[in-house]
């Protein structure tokens, strides 16, 4: 009852909150001034959608402009995005239009629309109808490639991994959202965007093979190692959508609805190779779900539903994937909540608490043998420390202090370090590399001051590791892994993130799943 109470005001105070925020926004513009709506249906509305939904630009609704800040989106609507389609506005509209229209972007949709299979497999674009050859039009170690996600233009890079020579750039969808996912032979890549599509790109023809938009607003997505399955978890609509690997066909919508009939947003969804399935987290429902895709009729096996104690916002599995460890969110109905769960999956139960203070960032954990031990160690996006777990007794066996909370952490089997950056606060242009041994602090490095210093990957061997600078102006740092000297630099837009095909396709225990 307390809990239908709590709920049932914090609705109100939603519409109550939306009521004034427009009210105020109305009184702020000139009597005879346009009104938003009618502005964005003029200037927006053929390459964003009538409904916000999205076109040819990407969806202008809250749940996808979460990480642009309003000052931000105002910037860009007046000076337009470099490289991309979108214009400038300053010269048709005024600062009062531009600010209004721009409340108008973050104002929540009346109701969830429809995105069902229907409306799926009418988005579906195959641009490659015919089977491309196998043979690779360029020559590399295949395993030993990455893709570069350039967020500053939208764009990603191929890179051979041997000499850090760029193949290929090509153009994504607006606003990837987590680390694409390959075929176990490395020859196909998906990529999800944050406004719900979903893409294939062929790597040995530098081709885009087929799109489809899978949701509104996209968590992430999943592939099954064979490359029959994608799984993708949606934010909005509240599910997870199942395509065909071989041409993105919509084969299955699984509502993210709870024991209790509640509809929840899908935290994150991974494949778990030994288990032959996908394992998904509920944000807003405790409870973890597993789906096999073993068979070949995915749509109608039946989800496998384990209750936790808290929701999961994101997780780590261990080498054999039958442990999950996720992060539990701040419940605001309790004092406390712990750090993390450890959910065995055999067994269908929670089996252990995580001693975490802040909110780990279990999602970009890694694992190494330390002291006849396995430990887990995960950076804290809200607390400047990693924390090093024992995989036997799940208990924190010690913590680093760090310049401030991080987002990456990474290694690789064959280095006896760990990087990890500090992307929050003002050391955000600094990155720690830690001694795997001792778990101290080897070297803090300072790519380019000013300028954020994120997300390491290793080349296969782990003899190099590759850094990003997240600026427009940035640049991707190859260093050698072991004396930690730059040997190469890479100018490229905002590269959020490398990922390289033998480390991903293998599960390499020192980068993310």
């Amino acid at each position: 009852m307390r809990s239908i109470m709590f709920r049932s005001i914090v609705a109100l105070w939603m519409v109550y909150s939306f009521v004034a925020g427009a009210t105020t926004l109305f009184a702020t513009l000139p009597a005879n001034a346009p009104k938003p709506a009618a502005l964005y249906a003029h200037h927006c509305a053929s390459c964003h959608g009538t409904d916000r939904l999205g076109g040819t630009g990407p969806a202008l609704i809250p749940q996808s402009l979460r990480r642009l800040k309003r000052d931000h989106a105002i910037a860009v609507v007046t000076k337009g995005r470099p490289a991309t389609q979108m214009p400038a506005f300053e010269a048709v509209l005024d600062a009062d239009q531009i600010e209004s229209l721009v409340g108008y972007m973050y104002r929540p949709l009346f109701g969830v629309p429809k995105w069902g299979e229907r409306e799926i497999a009418r988005s579906r674009i195959v641009h490659q109808p015919a089977p491309l050859p196998a043979k690779p039009v360029f020559d590399a170690d295949l395993m030993n490639l990455f893709i570069v996600v350039e967020t500053g233009d939208h764009h990603a890079t191929l890179l051979d991994g041997d000499t850090f020579t760029p193949i290929h750039r090509f153009p994504t969808r607006f606003a990837l959202h987590g680390g694409p996912k390959y075929t176990r032979d490395g020859r196909f890549v998906f990529f999800a965007s944050r406004d719900g599509w979903i893409s294939k790109y062929d790597i040995y023809n530098l081709k885009m093979v087929a799109e489809v938009r899978a949701g509104i607003n996209t968590r992430n997505a999943a592939v099954s190692p064979d490359g029959r399955f994608v799984a993708v978890g949606n934010y909005l609509p509240h599910n997870v959508v199942i395509l065909s690997g071989e041409d993105l066909r919509p084969l299955r919508v699984v509502p993210a609805t709870g024991f209790d009939g509640r509809s929840s947003r899908v935290s994150a969804v991974y494949t778990a190779p030994p288990r032959d399935s996908f394992i998904v987290a509920l944000k807003d429902i405790p409870e973890v779900w597993e789906i096999p895709y073993r068979g070949d009729d995915i749509a109608r096996v039946d989800v496998r539903r384990i209750a936790v104690e808290h929701c999961l916002d994101d997780f780590f599995f261990d080498q054999k994937y039958r442990h999950l460890m996720g992060a539990t969110r701040p419940d605001p109905e309790a004092a406390e909540a712990p750090g993390g769960q450890v959910v065995d999956l055999d067994r269908g139960a929670v089996v252990a608490s995580l001693d975490l203070a802040g909110m780990p960032h279990l999602g970009s954990g890694i694992k190494w043998d330390w002291k006849g031990r396995r430990i887990l160690a995960t950076p804290n996006l809200k607390t400047g420390k990693v924390s090093f777990i024992d995989m036997d007794t799940w208990k924190t066996t010690a913590e680093l202090e760090t310049l401030g909370p991080g987002f990456f952490m990474r290694s690789h089997r064959a280095s006896r370090y760990a990087w990890v950056d500090v992307f929050f606060g003002p050391h955000r242009d600094k990155v720690h590399v830690i001694d795997k041994q001792t778990l101290t602090i080897a070297k803090t490095l300072q790519p380019e001051p000013g300028k954020t210093a994120a997300h390491v990957e290793f080349t296969k061997d782990g003899k190099y590791a590759l850094l990003s600078v997240w600026d427009l102006d940035g640049a991707v740092i190859v260093y050698d892994a072991e004396t930690l000297r730059e040997v190469k630099r890479l100018p490229m837009k905002k590269p959020s993130g490398k990922y390289n095909v033998f480390n991903k396709t293998r599960f390499e225990e020192g980068t993310s799943h």
